[in-house]
């Protein structure tokens, strides 16, 4: 693996999308910069990439602190020049309306929305300065419509891909790269096979043919896509779902 001088940032670098995002660009040679809420949970990560050849440093972060934020980035760029920034925090829950907090709805939005607007903001101060970056958010089936018992969850993903959007008609004529990708279907995680068997059953979740979830592999892969795109060909938002999924 040949080194660049160039760092990746991944916000919200969980066990499954983020990292693999995160090991796309490792292979590729950049130096990751990871963050999540509970740091010493990318230690597994930070191995795999190191022992690859990769060079990876981890951080506990919390995405919602404009302070926190703002040192994260700016420890990342010192790391080498940050050329590439990814959202990539979730906060998916699904409550009846009359049951919807306002303490659930004021935090999924500050980690689905707000959070990503300080990332964004800080991503960009630093890229503007060289005139080249990428910024990438991942959105979800909520970006694009409410679904029922998702109040909070489409508020907030609806709100990010406003900020995307408005983010990249600004920066797009200074050379940034501004994208959000619509993940449009389960991931083939832990988390989601566990909701199958809860709602379905154990059976249920076991039989799930190849395919019908997406593999975090291949949503990194788009992503690596996009930042390998000419500027007179930018993606601004791309939506993913597997063959099966029903849209």
């Amino acid at each position: 693996m040949q080194q660049k001088n160039a760092t990746v940032a991944v916000v919200g670098a969980g066990d499954y999308i983020g990292s693999a995002i995160a090991e796309r660009f490792a292979a590729e040679g950049y130096t990751v910069f990871a963050g999540r809420r509970n740091g010493d949970q990318l230690a597994p990560l930070k191995a795999k990439i190191e022992a690859a050849g990769g060079r990876c440093e981890a951080r506990t972060l919390d995405a919602r602190s404009e302070e926190g934020v703002t040192a994260f980035l700016a420890e990342a760029d010192a790391l080498s020049p940050l050329e590439v920034c990814i959202f990539n925090v979730g906060a998916n829950v699904n409550f009846p309306i009359t049951e919807t907090t306002e303490r659930v709805f004021r935090k999924v939005w500050e980690m689905a929305c707000y959070a990503g607007f300080l990332t964004g903001r800080e991503a960009a101060k630093r890229m503007l300065a060289r005139g080249r970056g990428s910024i990438f958010f991942t959105g979800a089936t909520a970006s694009m419509r409410g679904g029922k018992g998702y109040a909070a969850f489409a508020a907030a993903k609806f709100g990010l891909r406003a900020v995307a959007q408005s983010m990249a008609r600004e920066l797009g004529p200074q050379n940034i790269h501004v994208a959000h990708l619509v993940i449009d279907s389960g991931v083939d995680t832990a988390f989601v096979r566990g909701r199958i068997a809860a709602a379905q059953g154990q059976e249920a979740a076991d039989r799930i043919e190849p395919g019908r979830l997406m593999e975090p592999t291949s949503i990194a892969e788009a992503y690596w896509m996009l930042h390998q795109q000419s500027r007179d060909g930018w993606t601004h938002e791309l939506d993913l779902r597997p063959y099966a999924e029903t849209w």
